[in-house]
C-alpha cells in the first residue's frame, strides 16, 4: 500500500480555500499512485474555530467531500472537519474517510483538551464510539485517533483489538511554549513507537504546518512500522508544507504479531472484569 502524508498548512475560516488546497495534494497523490492520503485534523476549517464568525460545520456527506474523494480516483482518503451534527444541535471534531465518491467511516474526536491553551470542549462534542473499518474495499482495517484520543493508550488498544491493521493520527500538534519542559515532537515520536512496537501495527501520524493565532504547527509527519521504527516521514516548521508517498507491506503486521503473539494475549474477559469492578467502585464513567 502506498500512503501519503499530506502535511498541510490550512486557512482558518476558509474551508473553500482549504478545500482547493486539498484538491492540489490529492491531484499530486494522483500522480504517485496512492492507495491512501491522510490529511491533518481539522484540515479544512483551521484549528482555533472560537475564533471564526461564520459557521463552518459540514455534513460528512456534503457533496464537497465526495467530490474530494472522487478527485482521488481509487485512493481512499482522511480529511479532517467540523463535523455538523443532526438537527444542528452539536458540532463534532471529525475526521472522515473516503472511498470512489463514497463516505466510508466518521470517527468523531474522544478526547477534547481544554486545559492551557486548548478550548476544544466550549466548540465541539465528545464522540462516543471507536470503530475499525475497512479500507481499500475492505481488504485491510484502520482506525482513526485524532491528535489527543493517541494520547489515551486505551483508544489504541481498542482499535487493535477490533482488527486495526493501521492506525491513522491526524493531529494539529503545535510547538510547546517551554519546550525544556515538554518538547512535543519528542512526545509524539515516543507515542508513534511505543504503539507499533506494543500493537504491531503501522501507525501514520499526520500533523499539520504553518502559523495560526498564537500557535505555530510544527509538521514531523511520519509512519512507523510493526516494529516500532520509522520509515517515512516529512520535513519540521511551520513552512516545511508538503505531500510525501511512502510503500508499506500490510503482510507485515501478521508476520510480527505471529513472531510475537502480544495483541492476541489481551484476555479481554479479564479486562472487562476489572473495568466493571473499577466502575462499581466509582470510577470514571
Amino acid at each position: 500500500m502506498r500512503i501519503t502524508l499530506a502535511q498541510t498548512d490550512a486557512t482558518l475560516g476558509d474551508l473553500d480555500g482549504n478545500l482547493k488546497r486539498a484538491e492540489r495534494v490529492i491531484a499530486e497523490a494522483v500522480e504517485s499512485e496512492s492507495d491512501l492520503v491522510v490529511f491533518p485534523e481539522l484540515a479544512l476549517s483551521g484549528y482555533q474555530v472560537g475564533d471564526v464568525t461564520h459557521d463552518l460545520s459540514i455534513s460528512p456527506d456534503d457533496r464537497r467531500l465526495l467530490r474530494l474523494s472522487q478527485r482521488a480516483g481509487g485512493a481512499g482518503i482522511l480529511v479532517g472537519y467540523p463535523e455538523a451534527g443532526s438537527h444542528g444541535l452539536h458540532t463534532y471534531n471529525s475526521a472522515g474517510y473516503y472511498e470512489d465518491g463514497n463516505l466510508v467511516h466518521t470517527h468523531r474526536k474522544l478526547y477534547l483538551p481544554t486545559y492551557a491553551t486548548f478550548e476544544e470542549r466550549k466548540h465541539f462534542l465528545p464522540g462516543q464510539h471507536s470503530r475499525a473499518y475497512g479500507v481499500r474495499g475492505g481488504r485491510h482495517r484502520a482506525a482513526t485517533l485524532i491528535c489527543n484520543d493517541a494520547w489515551q493508550p486505551q483508544v489504541a488498544f481498542l482499535s487493535t483489538q477490533d482488527g486495526a491493521h493501521i492506525l491513522l493520527v491526524p493531529a494539529n500538534s503545535a510547538q510547546s511554549m517551554s519546550p525544556e519542559r515538554y518538547d512535543s515532537r519528542e512526545y509524539w515520536r515516543n507515542i508513534t513507537t511505543f504503539y507499533g512496537r506494543i500493537y504491531q501495527l503501522f501507525v501514520v501520524f499526520v500533523n499539520r504546518v504553518g502559523v495560526e493565532g498564537g500557535l505555530t504547527f510544527w509538521g514531523g509527519s511520519h509512519i512507523v512500522d510493526p516494529w516500532g521504527e520509522v520509515i517515512g516521514e516529512c520535513g519540521e516548521g511551520p513552512e516545511a508544507e508538503q505531500a510525501l508517498t511512502f510503500e508499506i507491506d500490510l503482510a507485515d503486521v501478521r508476520r510480527r504479531r505471529r513472531d510475537i503473539p502480544l495483541v492476541r494475549e489481551a484476555r479481554l474477559g479479564l479486562l472487562r472484569r476489572e473495568i466493571d469492578r473499577l466502575l462499581d467502585e466509582g470510577g470514571d464513567l
